[in-house]
């Protein structure tokens, strides 16, 4: 294990913070705990304002396996503000927005896992920070630019139906999570960038980004959230993050479903885990499906859906060359709870054979293969400005199979992880 870890230069639990934003719930009707903060929000809503606060907390625990058992509390407050221009100063077709984060409480899969998928999607180091700061322009009725600093797991391999979930890779997902520098301008970080989309019908959307492919603006094995704890740096200094997206919506049967196609390319050197020289660029394809398989004819909120992400990216250069997550969603599970949704996910992440080979190299005695993971999960919204989400996560060869730090003659235990979101909106 502890040679698994040491591959990239840092500890498996330091990787595994370069995490996707966190899953909070669809509550566009509710009202906040504060109601309208005195008549502010209406007021600045007036001029084309829109502030808002979001607290998700998360109680989860261990109850075998891993490096050890025991729970932990960990959370983050985002804070948002969207300017329409058009209303504020008269600039038709613009928006700014800039976020912040504060994160807090003790991360399970660094000190209590050692897994390669994460299991808190809030995961990241304690620290008040900024996540992201951009203007976006209009450009006729079917082209935009965004231009600034951006996390670009909000536009880009995202999936609506995995929102739902807690485990990092729901959002993020797990090839760039491992294989990108800091895992990429994602959730807890972002870096400097421009996005353009295009839409050429009602149906179809084609977005392309360049951004920092560097958050930190470090090394591949340095510790980017540390090296930027403020997200205060604008770093143009290691390579370019190239990303491209084809969206396509459309209706089988008569029910909603989005098809995505992409890649990315990173124009910097990355090490050849066995090796150790440098390749120069990196690069992953990725496919996302989410598709509405059936719908109640009594209770039209009451939908059935299917969602899949598969990706991979070569193994020569690589932790991670394949991942896949997919599963079943159920709006509206119960009668009289519209607003509640329940999930099923399935999650693959296999340990690049480069990889694996440096680990039996460096002296260990297994060889890493493929970590799975399966979640279940219910969402409840308790109140208009509470959610509550109990959460259950099963591991099957954590870290894809290696030695156990504690005792390097077995393999690290599977894991069964239980726990407790709790998501208030102010």
């Amino acid at each position: 294990m502890d040679v698994f870890i040491s591959w990239r230069g840092a500890s498996l639990g330091a990787l595994l913070t370069a995490l996707a934003g966190p899953a909070l719930a669809q509550q566009a009707d509710s009202t906040g705990l504060l109601g309208n903060w005195g008549g502010l929000k209406p007021a600045l809503a007036a001029h084309g304002v829109s502030v808002n606060i979001t607290d998700s907390e998360n109680l989860l625990g261990n109850t075998t396996g891993g490096l050890k058992t025991g729970a932990t509390m960990q959370g983050v407050t985002t804070m948002t503000m969207d300017i329409d221009t058009a209303k504020a100063f008269g600039l038709a077709g613009g928006s700014f927005h800039v976020s912040a984060l504060q994160l807090h409480g003790r991360p399970l899969s660094q000190y209590y896992l050692g897994d390669i998928q994460t299991a808190n999607g809030n995961e990241g180091e304690n620290a008040s920070r900024l996540w992201e700061l951009w203007y976006d322009q209009q450009i006729g009725p079917k082209f935009d630019v965004k231009i600034g600093q951006q996390s670009i797991d909000n536009e880009f391999i995202g999936s609506t139906y995995t929102a739902l979930f807690v485990n990092t890779m729901a959002g993020w997902p797990v090839v760039p999570s491992a294989d990108l520098y800091g895992g990429g301008p994602a959730y807890p970080l972002s870096s400097l960038g421009v996005r353009g989309q295009f839409k050429p019908s009602e149906h179809v959307a084609i977005l392309a980004g360049v951004y920092d492919d560097d958050p930190g603006a470090g090394a591949f094995t340095a510790d980017q959230q540390a090296l930027d704890p403020r997200g205060g740096r604008f770093s143009l200094k290691n390579g370019a993050l190239w990303i491209a997206e084809l969206q396509y919506s459309t209706k089988l049967l008569g029910l909603p479903g989005t098809y995505k196609l992409g890649g990315w390319y990173d124009s910097a050197n990355f090490a050849d885990p066995l090796y150790g020289y440098n390749h120069r660029g990196n690069y992953s394809l990725y496919g996302v499906v989410d598709q509405t398989i059936w719908q109640s004819p009594q209770r039209s909120a009451q939908t059935l859906n299917v969602f899949g992400r598969i990706m991979g990216a070569p193994s020569d250069r690589n932790l991670v060359d394949f991942g896949f997550n997919g599963g079943l969603t159920l709006t509206a599970p119960l009668p009289g709870r519209d607003n509640d949704q329940a999930g099923i996910d399935f999650g693959v992440a296999h340990v690049s054979s480069r990889a694996a080979d440096a680990v039996i190299a460096a002296g260990a005695s297994r060889h890493p293969g493929t970590e799975t993971l399966i979640e279940a999960t219910y969402q409840a919204q308790a109140t208009p400005w509470l959610v509550l989400q109990p959460d259950i996560q099963y591991v099957i060869n954590p870290a894809g199979g290696v030695d156990d730090p504690n005792n390097p003659a077995r393999r690290l235990g599977n894991e069964l992880v239980v726990g407790l979101r709790g998501i208030v909106t102010f």
